[in-house]
């Protein structure tokens, strides 16, 4: 056994709990155990992380850019890198590129440089989202309408093929432009089927769920809200248990009491989990950006078009754990499982645990929930000055 470090903070999360004075044991780049402070076996070089927390790396299902990229303008497996490292500093240690409704063409392009940049092991790179194009113009929120349109079969032909090559695929739709077969297909080839962007009733999602859509994006979210008569996409959300949602934490997408009810009502084994939805400002100081030809204005903390429709989100995984704590109310165990093994779960990946034999993925909290230090496969992260 080389290079092994015993990781000793005041707190740990492992991914499901909490644990008082422990030691992350890391050989190899690999977790080997966690144990008590004084428990710390022979062979392990003690490092005290400090008075914070110590946690699992965080796992974001929703990233549509960073460092001053889009996924959509990627070119190259630098690109797709360029964007990954904006957000290992962040904590985020697992993510996956979130390509926003294009054409056909860039969708392809996208496509396959994911699939070079799994098989390259590109760090913090664990799949793709495809947002897109098959939403429904009625709620596009910062969609091209243009370039919205129904589900085809080489559309469907090449998601299935990407599947087979990527350790993750989500694909989110609309239940108005896709068929129950089209979702039964994607979903038995492996595929994470996600309802967003849509004005469909409870009943079309519970169809399509039934068929094998397993998530919603950002909920309440462009999309059809609750009302007393019809339920929508987000009663469907809360209360099909099949269902998992994505929730944007930053006090702008959705009301604090919004989401405290949510989480109070959705049914289970279902769950609710974090996601940024960030777009390429993340990790720079820009305050203006373009998308698809359009320039998007970051001001406040929000990004939005000229018009006012919001357009992504201006926030990071460790500040909407804080929102979550100290606007919503939540205990850090809750909030830390919500950016960790709960998405990781979504995808079927082994990732958001300090569990023995899975990579040393860490990041270590302030007590504000900022990032200190990160730790990529038992590696530490050069952080920015």
């Amino acid at each position: 056994m080389t290079d092994a470090t015993a990781h000793i903070c005041r707190e740990v999360f492992d991914g499901e709990s909490l644990r008082q004075d422990a030691a992350v044991l890391v050989a190899d780049g690999k977790v080997t155990g966690i144990c008590g402070r004084s428990e710390v076996p022979n062979g392990y070089k003690p490092e005290n992380a400090g008075e914070g927390i110590l946690s699992a790396g965080f796992v974001d299902l929703q990233v549509n850019g960073g460092g001053g990229l889009m996924l959509g303008d990627a070119e190259t497996l630098e690109d797709i890198e360029q964007i990954c490292t904006a957000h290992l500093p962040l904590g985020t240690t697992a993510l996956t590129p979130t390509l926003i409704t294009d054409t056909a063409q860039t969708t392809r392009k996208v496509v396959e440089l994911a699939i070079q940049a799994w098989s390259a092991r590109v760090p913090g790179f664990h799949g793709l989202h495809l947002e897109g194009p098959h939403l429904f113009a009625g709620r596009k929120g910062a969609h091209d309408a243009d370039l919205i349109r129904p589900m085809t079969a080489e559309d469907l032909e090449l998601y299935i093929s990407a599947a087979r090559s990527l350790p993750s695929l989500m694909v989110t739709i609309a239940p108005e432009t896709v068929t129950e077969n089209q979702v039964r297909d994607m979903s038995e080839a492996g595929i994470h089927v996600s309802l967003g962007h849509s004005g469909a009733s409870y009943r079309a999602c519970r169809q399509i769920a039934e068929a094998g859509a397993n998530c919603v994006t950002h909920l309440f979210n462009a999309m059809s809200p609750l009302q007393h008569r019809e339920p929508g996409l987000v009663g469907a959300a809360l209360d099909l248990g099949d269902l998992n949602a994505g929730l944007i934490a930053d006090g702008v997408h959705v009301d604090p009491v919004a989401i405290k009810v949510a989480l109070k009502s959705k049914s289970g084994p279902g769950r609710l989990f974090l996601v940024t939805d960030a777009m390429s400002q993340t990790g720079t100081d820009v305050t203006s950006f373009t998308l698809g030809g359009r320039e998007i204005f970051r001001r406040n903390g929000t990004l939005t078009l000229a018009d006012g429709t919001l357009a992504g989100a201006d926030i990071d995984m460790p500040a909407s754990v804080r929102f979550l704590v100290e606007q919503v109310g939540l205990d850090p165990q809750r909030a830390l499982k919500m950016a960790t093994s709960i998405p990781a779960d979504v995808i079927g990946q082994p990732l958001g645990r300090l569990q023995e034999g899975k990579a040393a993925d860490l990041v270590l909290l302030g007590k504000d929930f900022s990032v200190e230090r990160v730790w990529l496969a038992g590696k530490a992260l050069e952080m920015p000055s």
